[in-house]
């Protein structure tokens, strides 16, 4: 059972989403941690579970970001523990990076909703179809798996769109943690606005949104699986 669940957050309109509610469901008390206020990272060992959301900086702008030390040193200690863990897009380079792989420009952005297609066999994805559509929002990407890690997932750019990291650990490239609310709140975000036609035109986000919201069911039965092999995952270890 998960009781207490930490969450990183790196923007202020990059909330936990889907995962948040996801947790809840579970029975979790959730502990939000804004990083880029300046908010400190807790001791880990009260936590069942740790979420890391997205963010527009890189895993390696530590100058820029200086709170982005404390967050992989507590990344990298929390692979210790072998406790569950799911990083969405900046948070599973992060956990890339934490267990000793590394993390790269992509060698093209990927922006707007994008075709993903397993490539292997693993419990973080087991359920999910062999393709489907998700939103994609970057332009790193983890460029060499971790000792022990395992790409199960890729879109015709980026080679890992879901990484595990034995049973309990694992992230996607793509955003799964977005709702309605939160893409039709971009529409109020002028830098969102501004990033979105700076990669595909004017007229990007109305086009972005009228692709992504009647996909949303999908997208979150895509993630919800996933959440809920990582927590079974868990359970089985518990069990053994």
């Amino acid at each position: 059972m998960i009781k207490r669940a930490l969450v990183f957050q790196h923007m202020d309109d990059e909330p936990p989403g889907l995962f948040g509610g996801f947790l809840r469901d579970a029975g979790a008390e959730l502990d939000v941690v804004m990083l880029h206020r300046g908010e400190a990272v807790p001791a880990l060992h009260p936590y069942d579970f740790l979420l890391v959301m997205g963010g527009a900086m890189d895993v390696w702008e530590d100058v820029a970001n200086p709170w982005l030390k404390a967050e992989k040193q507590a990344i990298a200690e929390w692979t210790q523990l072998d406790r569950p863990f799911f990083g969405v897009c900046l948070g599973m380079q992060l956990l890339a990076e934490a267990m000793g792989g590394k993390v790269g420009l992509a060698s093209a952005a990927e922006v707007g909703i994008g075709t993903v297609t397993r490539t292997g066999e693993h419990a973080f994805t087991h359920g999910l179809p062999q393709a489907f559509r998700m939103m994609q929002w970057h332009h790193a990407e983890v460029t060499e798996l971790p000792v022990g890690a395992v790409s199960l997932a890729a879109s015709e750019t980026t080679a890992v769109q879901i990484m595990a990291a034995g049973d309990v650990m694992g992230g996607t490239q793509f955003h799964g943690e977005l709702t309605p609310t939160l893409v039709k709140r971009w529409a109020q975000i002028p830098q969102y606005i501004e990033w979105l036609e700076a990669a595909l035109g004017p007229g990007a986000y109305e086009r972005v949104r009228a692709e992504a919201l009647p996909l949303m069911p999908a997208m979150k039965l895509v993630s919800e699986t996933m959440f809920r092999n990582l927590v079974a995952g868990r359970k089985l270890r518990a069990a053994a």
